[in-house]
């Protein structure tokens, strides 16, 4: 029996489960098959994306019908360099003020928040506005990248097609961010990172349930892509160097700096963000006022402007002077500050590669090896510091140039990087919004203790019952004189048969003024749905389960043969294993010390 717990005198309930490994069934191969429609909508839809920017980008800056993605270094200076983003953001101010508001931004966030608190349902305007107005943004020179836009959006198609079916919100979460990690992956070619991603970032688990639909999903992404877009790494890379005895060190300290720089942007972000919540003026003008600063930056160094993925590959590859990296680098961070905070739509994955790359590059200048190799470090350390998803950083660079030699060094770099971002930050570049907007997000990932526990462990097995023959007026008296706030009624084989509560004596005693019945007999009739019981190898999540299934506040705990009862789980025991987990993660003892140290607790 054990494993098999069950609700009431032995009937088949809906909690009725086997314990295992995992909790996942045959509604994964469903979701696992609807994820493989999610992948090519979202591969789809990648590709519209990338043509809507190219589109935009050529009919703009070069007045050429062309959906080829451009970049912006040969755009001409002058008037229209501030022009046209400006003109850029206006739409996009409007499109999100009588569209949708949820446009805004680079998306992620707006995704995790849909996953948090909203069902894990988006809304058919999301994912066609959102696409047009981030096309709109990076055609007209916004500092974007085009992945968390299709994040967003591939996220947005995983929920409309999923919100087709009779689902559950944890189902919905699941294409949901099967469509995103789908979108990532036909854009960057990325099949593991973006699940990587989707663990780190958007599913707040890691549970068969979810990953196997969602690698389901990028996996159909990366079948598409050589037909939609090209085959093999977007940036190829593979110089590295042969690295010294103090290498791996050195790439330990340029993530350090790369955290270093990445709390500042994102301390800066939300400051900016605070300044334009301060103007007097709606927030659809915003994206304007911040579009005027790309453009004057634009005017500097026009490869500042755009997706920038040139500039990625001019510094991987080392085709570029110190002093226009340092220029790129400067131009960049403040524009992409500036669009970003104001509310415009794009993403912050591009950016964050050429902020990063371009900081290796110049560190690079004073450390052994090509430039490109530590501008590679610093992209990883960069986005895995700042997301913070420190994994996705990693296995993102290799995936992304087929640099597999590079793991060890990206891992020092990018490790070192998220360890200075979660000590500096008490939130992310991600999370900070939506935790504005009143909600907590953790993004700590663990067993749940309910779930290891046994309720033998936890139970009280001292019971004051109560005998199911005992006349009414003599049992009110014994609970009127006890000091318990319930108590099992058993029959003459120690059975349970209800669970009387002090509010049912007091009931009773103002209801019924004489009656001869036992207390059995009415307590039945309390329990007449069925007394809701678990047993002792029960885990104590499934005793959760069942508390909120049947409504008890305290649950009979019988032996699973006899029925027999042996003790009672109460709420106040279900907190002892809180309590266990508090302790061990906060009592400090040492072992192995002499005297009186062995045993004493060292610090809080």
């Amino acid at each position: 029996m054990d494993g098999e717990p069950e609700i009431g005198r032995g009937g088949e309930t809906p909690l009725r489960r086997a314990l295992g490994d995992f909790s996942a069934d045959r509604r994964v191969l469903m979701l696992a098959g609807l994820a493989v429609i999610t992948g090519t909508a979202a591969s789809g839809t990648a590709w519209i994306l990338l043509a809507l920017i190219g589109l935009v980008t050529n009919a703009v800056w070069y007045g050429r019908f062309d959906t080829a993605l451009t970049s912006l270094a040969g755009a001409a200076p002058g008037p229209w360099m501030i022009a046209i983003p400006v003109l850029g953001a206006l739409i996009v101010g409007a499109m999100a003020r009588y569209g949708s508001e949820k446009i805004r931004g680079h998306g992620i966030p707006e995704a995790m928040e849909a996953i948090l608190i909203g069902g894990s349902r988006m809304s058919p305007k999301v994912a066609v506005l959102k696409p047009l107005s981030s096309a709109v943004a990076i055609g007209t020179g916004g500092p974007f990248g085009a992945e968390g836009p299709i994040i967003v959006t591939g996220g947005a198609v995983g929920s409309l097609f999923a919100q087709f079916f009779h689902l559950s919100a944890a189902e919905r979460k699941t294409l949901l961010v099967a469509g995103a990690a789908a979108g990532m992956t036909a854009i960057f070619g990325t099949p593991v990172a973006a699940v990587l991603l989707a663990v780190e970032v958007l599913l707040f688990e890691w549970r068969p349930r979810s990953l196997v639909p969602v690698a389901v999903g990028a996996v159909t992404a990366a079948c598409w892509r050589p037909a939609l877009f090209e085959a093999g790494p977007l940036f190829p890379f593979t110089d590295n160097p042969a690295l010294p005895w103090w290498g791996l060190p050195a790439c330990a300290l340029l993530g350090v700096t790369c955290g270093l720089i990445s709390g500042v942007l994102t301390r800066a972000l939300y400051a900016l963000e605070d300044g334009f919540g301060r103007l007097p003026i709606h927030w659809m003008w915003w994206p304007a006022l911040g579009a005027l600063v790309v453009g004057l930056g634009g005017l500097v160094e026009p490869r500042a402007l755009g997706v920038g993925y040139d500039v990625i590959r001019d510094l991987l590859g080392g085709h570029l002077l110190a002093g226009a990296v340092l220029t790129i680098l400067v131009v960049k961070a403040v524009i992409w500050l500036a669009a970003l905070s104001s509310g415009t739509s794009g993403g912050v994955l591009a950016p964050l590669l050429i902020l990063g790359g371009a900081i290796g590059w110049l560190i690079g200048l004073v450390l052994p090896g090509a430039h490109g190799f530590w501008a590679l470090l610093g992209m990883a350390a960069m986005l895995g510091g700042t997301l913070p998803a420190p994994l996705t950083g990693v296995v993102f660079a290799v995936e992304v140039t087929g640099d597999v030699a590079a793991l060890a060094p990206l891992l020092a770099a990018t490790m070192a990087a998220y360890a200075v971002t979660v000590l500096l930050l008490k939130r992310s570049i991600l999370t900070e919004k939506i935790a504005r907007r009143g909600q907590h997000v953790t993004r700590e990932y663990g067993i749940d203790p309910y779930d290891l526990a046994r309720v033998e462990a936890v139970m009280t097995r001292d019971v004051a019952t109560l005998s199911g023959d005992l006349p009414l007026a003599e049992a009110l008296a014994a609970i009127t004189s006890g000091d318990h706030h319930a108590y099992p009624v058993l029959d003459g084989a120690r059975r349970p048969v209800g669970l009387v509560t002090r509010n049912d004596a007091l009931r009773w005693t103002v209801e019924i003024e004489e009656d001869d019945r036992a207390v059995g007999i009415l307590a039945e009739r309390v329990s007449d749905a069925g007394l809701a019981v678990v047993h002792p190898g029960d885990v104590v999540s499934h005793a959760l389960d069942v508390m909120l299934s049947a409504g008890q506040g305290r649950l009979p705990v019988t032996d699973p043969e006899s029925g027999v009862l042996v003790g009672l789980l109460t709420r106040k025991d279900l907190l002892q294993v809180r309590a266990t987990t508090v302790r061990a993660e906060a009592e400090r003892r040492a072992y192995f010390r002499r005297g009186r140290a062995r045993t004493g607790a060292i610090g809080g």
